[in-house]
């Protein structure tokens, strides 16, 4: 594990006077404006998260086009085909649009790609197999917009075509570098990314982009907007799974989803809840994101994610049962698979060269296609270098990518286009195919064109605010609440204090890998525990290398040492009794601690 290079927020705003005015407790207004968050009206919106604040659908352009074409097909029994994506985001905006267009009486059916089958996106076989249904309107969600030869295949057909998407448009290049971004031929393109749309919030995922059609589709259809708010929660989902930045619009749909979440009507979540242990907890963006999120996107990797789409459709308690069972143990399998290839290829780069790589490039070929940018985002965390994990694929090997902060995948990958044979993404996550002999000379090409520095390659921890352990209390923590629900864009705020004294050091788990310190409040006798998870080998070594010969003393009875410590308080409940702890983030030997 990395150690990191820490770094203290700063702003110069007159923070009591911010809290005065809206009445928002002082360190809840100083993380805020920490974020960018800065006036009354900003901290205002932002705490209270309401649907009131929602923007008007038709402010995205083409959004008239889209629900008068859907309007008119369920006036006219015109068949629409839903046409969706395989990962949570993209089975959640079909299940948004499959109960809307139910809610409208339309005749429609839905179209998940098979990952392996079909790949992601349109499918020009699967678009004529569509017109032999009988479909005559194709209606996208989380895809299509680059799917411009397949929706000309399906114009060509006679078929209606709807895009509703939130990726970057496609665009190519001319000789002197310029980009001219491309737009497919469709009947309308409902996405805030094309650079004519005035749409105030641009970062949307599939599934609030699916929510935003259906609450402008509702408008024209006379249907009460009541019928909006069940939807949230499979919206929530979608936003929170697809990792977007959670401000403005994304944390009102977030927040509000997970309020109906924690009570929720839907039979299959309600099972998938029950299956995974999540009945009796307070539903939040953790539980979301590593838990349901997983479970969900488990079909699509493994089997099919019509299983996904299955569970939050059906209505009835034995097939929810089954099927949240089925997703829960494709979930399980997924983890098992994702660990023992994580371990595979760590074992790849401390034994070879690679190690030395400022972007790695593995090529494993038995690894499962649909777990290459798992894995590749695990080995990014660990060693904070950007990360491509290629598998042997149908035609060619393909894989993913996951980057960090200040390295543009996207861009680095479009410098080596020669080299492959297709790939997509953004700064932070790319897929690509390429063959198998351009491999090695990919990877000699990223490595000689990365400008990444040594000090580049530390993770920056940022840290929210300077918070002294006696500031942490049960009311305290009940106030940061207010922040959720916490994801990118908005993440768990991190707090440091420096000087603490250690009272006690033990060293848990059953490998030895969690770490638990009992901690001097100030110079009081009161204590506070801190946990450290997964770095219990680490921080062992680390008394080692800095006591030497005294380290069975220091471990038995801790003299003298003082240490620096990154943040975050939370509640520990246990038999009945509820106390306060922090859960270590980061950690340092403070100067004053003694050899």
């Amino acid at each position: 594990m990395l150690k990191g290079k820490w770094m203290i927020k700063c702003n110069s705003a007159n923070i009591q006077q911010l809290s005065a005015i809206t009445g928002v407790d002082p360190v809840i207004v100083n993380i805020l404006v920490n974020r960018g968050i800065k006036t009354p009206y900003d901290i205002d919106r932002f705490v209270k998260a309401s649907l009131k604040d929602l923007y008007d659908p038709f402010l995205m352009k083409d959004m008239d086009k889209a629900v008068e074409i859907i309007k008119e097909g369920i006036m006219n029994k015109e068949k629409i085909a839903i046409y969706g994506d395989y990962d949570a985001d993209g089975v959640t905006s079909t299940v948004i649009l499959y109960k809307a267009l139910k809610n409208c009486k339309g005749n429609f059916i839905y179209h998940i790609p098979n990952r392996e089958g079909e790949g992601y996106g349109m499918n020009s076989e699967r678009i004529q197999k569509l017109k032999q249904e009988g479909v005559d309107i194709i209606l996208s969600c989380d895809n299509g917009i680059s799917a411009i030869e397949e929706i000309k295949l399906a114009k060509q057909l006679g078929m209606k075509v709807i895009i509703t998407d939130h990726h970057e448009l496609s665009f190519k290049e001319d000789e002197k570098g310029e980009r001219y971004y491309i737009l497919p031929e469709a009947d309308a393109v409902v996405n805030p990314k094309r650079s004519d749309c005035t749409y105030p919030f641009k970062i949307l995922c599939g599934a609030g982009i699916a929510l935003k059609f259906v609450q402008a589709l509702y408008s024209v259809m006379n249907i009460d907007e009541k019928n909006l708010y069940e939807l949230l929660q499979y919206a929530a989902i979608g936003t929170i799974c697809d990792v977007v930045d959670l401000v403005d619009e994304n944390r009102i749909i977030a927040k509000n989803g997970l309020k109906i979440l924690r009570n929720t009507e839907n039979l299959g979540l309600k099972h998938l809840m029950k299956e995974t242990n999540l009945e009796d907890k307070n539903l939040s963006s953790y539980h979301i994101g590593y838990i349901i999120g997983p479970c969900i996107n488990a079909t699509g990797r493994l089997e099919t994610a019509d299983l996904s789409v299955e569970l939050l459709l059906t209505e009835e308690v034995k097939k929810a049962e089954e099927l949240a069972k089925k997703l829960h143990a494709l979930n399980m399998e997924r983890q098992e698979m994702t660990i023992r290839s994580v371990e595979t290829i760590e074992e790849i780069i401390e034994g070879t060269p690679l190690k030395n790589d400022k972007v790695f490039v593995i090529y494993k070929e038995d690894i499962h296609e649909s777990i290459a940018g798992i894995v590749a985002g695990k080995i990014k965390e660990k060693y904070n270098v950007p990360t491509i994990v290629l598998t042997r694929g149908k035609d060619m090997p393909k894989g993913s990518g996951r980057s960090i902060e200040g390295y543009n995948m996207f861009e680095e990958l479009l410098k080596c286009k020669e080299l492959i044979e297709k790939f997509g993404g953004h700064p932070m996550a790319a897929g690509l195919s390429l063959k198998e002999e351009n491999i090695e000379k990919l990877r000699a090409l990223l490595n000689k064109q990365c400008k990444l520095t040594d000090e580049d390659m530390i993770p920056r921890i940022s840290i929210d605010k300077r918070l002294q352990l006696g500031h942490v209390s049960l009311d305290l923590i009940k106030k940061l609440e207010l922040l959720e629900p916490f994801g990118k864009g908005n993440s768990s705020p991190l707090f440091a204090e420096k000087n603490v004294t250690l009272d006690r050091i033990s060293i848990l788990g059953k490998d030895g890998n969690t770490v638990k310190l009992t901690l001097r409040i100030g110079n009081s006798f009161n204590k506070i525990d801190g946990l450290c998870f997964g770095r219990g080998k680490e921080f062992d070594d680390d008394l080692k290398v800095k006591y030497g010969s005294g380290y069975d003393d220091i471990i038995s009875k801790p003299q003298n040492i003082k240490m620096d410590f990154i943040f975050y308080p939370y509640i520990n409940e246990y038999n009945g009794y509820v106390s306060t702890q922090i859960r270590i983030v980061d950690y340092r030997f403070s100067s004053l601690s003694k050899k």
